[in-house]
């Protein structure tokens, strides 16, 4: 990727998040946003994408259907991303300053 592509390429901080929705193994359903930092469990397929939708601002294609068990991760596992998003918004804001 050259200099120009990466100029004209927003952060990743600008982008939506994208959320995953599914079925834990309880049968539960799950939405969760890809690096872990929000989500919740809800009582059917309906709320969780309501949900997904209110916190993605309905962008296209920021839901996807996980057909395979979706366990909701309440562990601290996204922190490494989160320093990422971070930093590279950090860098951003200093180029623009």
């Amino acid at each position: 990727m050259d200099k120009a592509e990466q100029a004209s390429e927003p952060p990743s901080c600008l982008l939506p998040p994208i959320f995953m929705i599914g079925r834990d193994s309880g049968g539960h359903w799950v939405a969760q946003e890809k690096d872990g930092l929000r989500g919740g469990l809800f009582i059917n397929r309906a709320e969780a994408m309501k949900y997904a939708k209110l916190e993605s601002g309905s962008y296209p294609h920021a839901v996807v259907m996980v057909s395979g068990v979706l366990e909701l991760d309440t562990t601290c596992a996204a922190a490494p991303s989160l320093q990422r998003q971070l930093t590279e918004l950090a860098r951003h804001h200093r180029r623009t300053a």
